[in-house]
């Protein structure tokens, strides 16, 4: 499977609420260690060194955080220069 076709996707569960980001480090944009009840480092390694057969889930007494991929439909559909710049000029204004 190319890269292209999927994403990291975690999905935090804390409490009630279901959350879904990007990257484990996104997670502490929102939140802070305190509330996940983990330092940033510390789940990284915990993901890093997860055997590859492993689940990658995170548990403890404040949340759930687990380790996905979200399958994304490859495009072939080309972004031309002018696009590009237009958003360019959007983000300087």
């Amino acid at each position: 499977m190319e890269k292209s076709e999927f994403r990291t996707v975690i999905h935090l569960q804390i409490g009630e609420a279901h959350e879904y980001y990007g990257s484990p480090s996104s997670l502490y944009d929102k939140h802070t260690a305190d509330e996940l009840g983990i330092a940033q480092a510390s789940l990284n390694n915990y993901f890093y060194k997860l055997p590859d057969d492993a689940e990658p889930i995170y548990t403890n007494n404040k949340c759930t955080i687990r380790k996905g991929i979200l399958y994304v439909k490859p495009t072939t559909r080309a972004v031309s220069y002018t696009h590009l710049r237009a958003h360019e000029t959007e983000a300087d204004l």
